[in-house]
């Protein structure tokens, strides 16, 4: 799944790296607007021809996507630093497939530790009782809770949660790098 995700993030990253340097910030409204430049971008690229993009680019998606990364200050993630710092590694991948795998399982694992950053910790669900689950009478009682050995566990999990690593990273909002210009992706 990990590795399936890391493929179309280098696919996202490649098909639209330089998009930074298109992006304009207009200010005649209360609140300013972010507009891509959509012919700057495929024409400095070279794929004015190219259909696929330019209805990538038309569509609501991408649309979307201007608008959260846009702004210029803000939480960067994976996808900014693969598209800012990763250019000249994508380019030397193209050829060679194994270090392209081995690029999308690096990728995989870092989607892997982002999502899972306590792997330890398990929470287990418990399933709802069914409907008329309480009609029926073989079930029994349930047990008296004994509050010491609730403490005791209180306790052992306070201990062990002081020793762990915070449970998440706190999102903190940076300069996003823009990358190289759009200029340097000539594609064919």
């Amino acid at each position: 799944d990990k590795e399936v995700r890391a493929i179309f993030l280098r696919l996202f990253a490649q098909l639209f790296q330089g998009y930074r340097s298109c992006l304009q910030l207009i200010r005649i409204h209360a609140e300013p607007v972010i507009h891509f430049h959509k012919a700057a971008f495929l024409g400095q690229r070279g794929l004015i021809e190219n259909d696929f993009l330019t209805k990538v680019l038309n569509g609501m998606a991408f649309a979307g996507f201007v608008s959260e990364r846009g702004p210029p200050f803000r939480t960067c993630d994976l996808f900014d630093e693969l598209v800012a710092f990763e250019v000249e590694r994508i380019k030397a991948e193209e050829g060679n497939p194994p270090k392209m795998i081995k690029h999308v399982r690096e990728l995989a694992e870092q989607l892997f530790k982002n999502e899972n950053p306590n792997p330890h910790i398990a929470f287990q669900k418990v399933p709802r009782p069914t409907e008329g689950s309480h009609l029926r009478v073989h079930v029994l009682p349930f047990p008296r809770i004994n509050e010491g050995r609730v403490q005791e566990l209180l306790q052992e999990g306070l201990a062990r949660s002081q020793g762990a690593p915070p449970a998440a990273r706190g999102d903190k909002k940076c300069v996003v790098p823009a990358g190289p210009p759009v200029g340097t992706f000539l594609c064919a």
